[in-house]
């Protein structure tokens, strides 16, 4: 996980440039870099994780044009819409006479650019945000990969200009307004433009859901392959186990491929850790070398203020759910030389949460998970980026691999409504083997109902927070002080909380959330005032 900053006719000083990058370290701990021209000003911080020798350090050059960019490249996707590994990109371009300095992934990108312009950003099969200056036109491009898995931020700059950076912390204090940078889209001559949205379906999949050719066989083989690209690293792989279904395929699948065992990690509350029992049978059953985090209500509350800094968020779900994230990878960072982490984000937006069972429609259904997946960069995958980061590892996510979001949003939905009694029974389904074939996970783990990860780590995580928001106001206090904000107007008091926290750090920003991640308040049992499942009445025996 690295950091990209870049100032265009801005006339920022090189020294105020500097101070707003270097509130990213972590992002970058290895190095960093920050190249000044006559009109604007790059920067880059590095986590090394393929090519971890010198040479591997960006900016790259090529002619007049400078790259950097926060990313891994999986690949190049063809005419036939398969993709070609980046070391076979590599290899033809060197063949081709491209002098190559290192054996970094993303040094392929200046050539491909060169042949093919902003056409390469819909070609990538990669998670990057990148900015290219060119000093000889003064002209500057920038990209986000189409889920928004790295960040990117940008805001007008007060003297003039436009400015991009990683986190919105760099840009605090230099513009007026922080945005962040809408995925699958690049910027250029001013103006966004859209090149790939993963929302968008060209034509539904229908048909059966097995046999060879059947929906969940393809479910079962991208979404393998998707973790087998991203077990693809030079630095040591770790991987983030809560016990739920999506981790523990994960987590099944990398320890099949890899064919040893892996580094698993997995954390709890001490009073009740929900899920640590069976992050522990999933670790045995795959054969991982397994860790267990254990942390107190203490830890917790002494934890928030840094966790909101962190994630830029007031989002009550996004803020829960981080506080077990953030101090698992804090943990792992002290304790452990792993540098890259692998997560199971994404796979609830596709599949369907505790709420979705409650979709009107298959058309409703279809209508929230494009939502969802165009807002990930603000919930969820924010979350994973942050936590992981601020920690100096860098994350990956299997469930966000394109060809496979792009398939299962392709599925017909009516198969993905929820008839048959289970959530996500696709997904299930797809890893359910027969009786002569080895099994990814014992059969009552695969079909076991999840709590979310908050409750997850312990049901008291969650009442903790709120017990403590409700220590901190008056009921006359929170309804005048709530009463502030015209945007995502706090809701309970909790929700007010993490509001004044995240106006003490990022004053006037409340535009980089779109609003509060809640279930869909016009379906039926959804209209609710607590983003937690538990909530709801449909969620039974999960969590337990």
């Amino acid at each position: 996980m690295c950091c990209v900053m870049g100032a265009f006719g801005t006339a920022i000083p090189m020294d105020e440039f500097r101070k707003s990058f270097l509130k990213t370290k972590t992002r970058g701990p290895d190095a960093d870099k920050m190249l000044e021209f006559d009109n604007a000003i790059l920067g880059f911080q590095r986590l090394a994780i393929m090519g971890l020798d010198p040479s591997g350090m960006q900016p790259f050059k090529l002619g007049t044009k400078n790259l950097v960019c926060n990313g891994e490249i999986y690949g190049v996707f063809g005419a036939d819409k398969k993709s070609r590994s980046w070391r076979s990109v590599r290899q033809d371009l060197k063949a081709s006479g491209f002098d190559f300095r290192s054996d970094s992934d993303c040094e392929v990108l200046l050539p491909l650019y060169n042949e093919m312009g902003t056409d390469l950003f819909k070609a990538l099969d990669a998670e990057y945000a990148l900015i290219i200056y060119d000093e000889k036109e003064n002209s500057v491009v920038a990209a986000r990969d189409p889920i928004g898995i790295r960040p990117l931020y940008y805001g007008k700059g007060k003297k003039g200009g436009i400015l991009f950076a990683s986190e919105p912390k760099n840009l605090e204090g230099l513009t007026d307004e922080i945005l962040p940078f809408p995925p699958g889209h690049y910027y250029k001559d001013g103006k966004f433009v859209c090149y790939r949205d993963m929302t968008k379906v060209e034509s539904i999949v229908k048909g059966g859901l097995d046999g060879d050719d059947g929906i969940c066989r393809q479910i079962h083989d991208k979404l393998v392959e998707g973790i087998k690209k991203r077990l693809d690293a030079d630095a040591p792989l770790g991987f983030l186990l809560s016990g739920g279904l999506d981790s523990s395929l994960v987590c099944s699948v990398a320890a099949r491929l890899l064919n040893k065992p892996i580094e698993t990690f997995a954390i709890g509350m001490k009073t009740d850790a929900i899920d640590l029992k069976y992050a522990k049978q999933v670790a045995d059953f795959i054969g991982s070398n397994h860790h267990e985090i254990i942390i107190t209500k203490e830890d917790v509350l002494s934890s928030l203020e840094e966790v909101i800094q962190v994630l830029g968020t007031y989002d009550i779900t996004t803020i829960r759910a981080s506080m077990g994230m953030y101090l698992i990878c804090k943990a792992i960072h002290e304790q452990t030389k792993i540098r890259v982490l692998l997560t199971g984000e994404i796979s609830d937006e596709l599949f369907g949460y505790k709420y979705t069972d409650f979709a009107p429609s298959a058309e409703e259904f279809q209508k929230e998970a494009a939502k969802r997946v165009r807002e990930l960069n603000m919930y969820d995958v924010l979350r994973a980026d942050r936590c992981i980061s601020a920690n100096s590892i860098e994350a990956r996510v299997p469930f966000g691999d394109l060809d496979f979001v792009e398939y299962v949003m392709s599925i017909d939905p009516e198969l993905k409504l929820n008839k048959y009694g289970k959530g996500k029974y696709l997904l299930r389904h797809a890893f359910d083997v027969g009786p002569n074939e080895k099994a990814w996970l014992p059969h009552d783990l695969l079909m076991r109902e999840k709590a979310a990860f908050s409750d997850a780590v312990g049901h008291s995580l969650v009442d903790d927070l709120k017990e403590f928001a409700e220590s901190q106001y008056s009921d006359e206090e929170f309804e005048e002080r709530r009463a502030k904000y015209s945007h995502a107007r706090p809701f309970t008091k909790e929700s007010l909380l993490y509001r004044e926290i995240f106006e003490k750090f990022y004053p006037g920003q409340s535009k980089m959330v779109a609003d509060f991640w809640m279930p869909n308040k016009d379906w039926p049992n959804c209209n609710v005032n607590d983003p937690s499942a538990r909530v709801l009445k449909n969620y039974g025996d999960s969590g337990k």
